[in-house]
């Protein structure tokens, strides 16, 4: 598995924790993603330009 999709798993992992926990809820994710989503996908874009080797 890739890296990125390691820190994929971690990060999905923890959020549920949390918010089983009670600690986070995903009305607070849905709001940032709505904001950002075009900021996440020229991200992944240009790690996916980097990652790319020759």
């Amino acid at each position: 598995m890739s890296r990125f999709g390691s820190i994929a798993l971690i990060v999905v992992g923890s959020l549920f924790l949390l918010s089983n926990l009670g600690l986070f809820r995903f009305s607070q994710v849905a709001q940032v993603l709505h904001t950002w989503w075009p900021l996440i996908l020229i991200a992944v874009g240009v790690l996916g330009l980097l990652g790319k080797k020759g």
